[in-house]
C-alpha cells in the first residue's frame, strides 16, 4: 500500500501522531515519578536544590539548541528587551514553583503537590475568562465551583487555607498563561529562562562554597550525583513534553496531564505514607468529578464520530 498524500501543515499539526503520543506520555510519566528523586533531596534546602536545577539544565537546554539548529533564535532573544523581560517574569515563576514543589515533597505535603496541578487546568479556564474574556460554558463553570468547594473544604478543616496547593497552582498557571504569550519556541524559551537564572544560581553555591554551608562536593558522592542529575530530570521531561505537544491536539493534551498527579497523588498515598483521611478524601473527590465534568467536552469533541 502506498503512503497516502502528505496533509497541508495546518490540518497535520491538528492531528495526533504515535511519536506525539509517546513523547507526552513520557514526560508525564517522568513528572509523576519525580518525587521519588526530590524525596531523595529532601536533606538538601529547597533554594540550594533550585539552583542546582538551574546550573546542571543549562548544558542540556543549549546542546539541544544546538542539535536542532536554534541557537540563533536564543541570540535574537538576548537582543530584544521586550523578550528578556518577559523571560524573566517567567523564570521568576517557574523558580518559585520549583521551589514550592521540592519544600512540599520534601516536608510531607506531596498530596498538596498533587492537589495543587489537579486544580491547575480549571485554574487556566479561570484566567482565560478573567484576563481574556474568553467565555465560560456551564460545564466549564460547574467545574471550577466543585473545585472551589473543595478548596473551601480544606480551608475548614484546617483553618487555614491550602496554601501550598494554591501557590503551585497559581504560579504554574501564570507561568504557563505568560509563556503563550513569549514569542519564541518552548526549547529556546527554556534555554532563555534558565540562562537569565544562571548568574544568580552560580552566585548562590558560590556563597554555599565559601561558607561551607552547601551539599556539593562534600565528600558525599552521593549527593553530588543527585544534584548534578537535577538538570536532566528538570530540562529532559520538559524538552520531551515540547516535542510531544505539537504532535497531539490540545484536546488529547488536555486529558493527559492528569497523569502526573495522579502518579504523585499515588507516591504520595503508598509510598510516603501520607495521611490521607476522610476531609481530604471529600476534597479529592470533589476535585475528581470537576475534572471529570470538564473532560467530557473534551472526549466527546476527541473520540466522537463526525456527521
Amino acid at each position: 500500500m502506498s503512503d497516502p498524500a502528505p496533509l497541508p501543515r495546518a490540518a497535520a499539526q491538528n492531528e495526533d501522531s504515535l511519536s506525539g503520543f509517546f513523547f507526552a506520555l513520557t514526560a508525564y510519566l517522568l513528572w509523576g515519578f519525580l518525587p521519588l528523586y526530590m524525596k531523595a533531596l529532601s536533606h538538601i534546602p529547597p533554594v540550594e536544590v533550585i539552583a542546582h536545577r538551574v546550573v546542571w539544565s543549562v548544558p542540556l537546554a543549549l546542546m539541544v539548541l544546538v542539535v536542532l539548529g536554534r541557537t540563533a533564535d536564543l541570540k535574537a532573544a538576548f537582543r530584544s528587551p521586550r523578550m528578556l523581560g518577559m523571560g524573566a517574569v517567567t523564570a521568576a515563576l517557574i523558580s518559585v514553583n520549583w521551589g514550592i514543589y521540592v519544600w512540599a515533597i520534601g516536608s510531607g505535603h506531596a498530596l498538596d503537590a498533587a492537589l495543587g496541578y489537579y486544580i491547575n487546568p480549571l485554574f487556566s479556564i479561570f484566567l482565560g475568562a478573567v484576563l481574556l474574556r474568553e467565555r465560560m460554558g456551564r460545564v466549564q463553570l460547574a467545574a471550577i465551583l466543585l473545585a472551589t468547594v473543595a478548596v473551601g473544604v480544606l480551608t475548614w478543616d484546617a483553618g487555614r487555607l491550602p496554601l501550598v496547593a494554591l501557590a503551585l497552582t497559581v504560579t504554574w498557571g501564570f507561568y504557563a498563561f505568560l509563556k503563550k504569550w513569549l514569542p519564541i519556541g518552548p526549547n529556546q524559551g527554556f534555554a532563555l529562562e534558565v540562562l537569565i537564572l544562571l548568574p544568580l544560581a552560580l552566585g548562590y553555591m558560590a556563597w554555599l562554597w565559601r561558607t561551607g554551608t552547601g551539599h556539593f562536593l562534600q565528600g558525599v558522592h552521593w549527593n553530588d550525583a543527585l544534584l548534578v542529575g537535577c538538570g536532566i530530570v528538570t530540562a529532559g521531561p520538559l524538552m520531551i513534553y515540547a516535542n510531544g505537544a505539537k504532535r497531539l491536539r490540545l484536546s488529547t493534551i488536555a486529558i493527559m496531564q492528569y497523569i502526573a498527579p495522579t502518579l504523585i497523588f499515588l507516591t504520595a498515598v503508598f509510598i510516603f505514607d501520607e495521611p490521607f483521611g476522610g476531609v481530604k478524601m471529600l476534597a479529592f473527590g470533589l476535585i475528581w468529578l470537576a475534572l471529570v465534568i470538564y473532560s467530557l467536552p473534551l472526549l466527546a469533541a476527541r473520540f466522537g464520530t463526525r456527521p
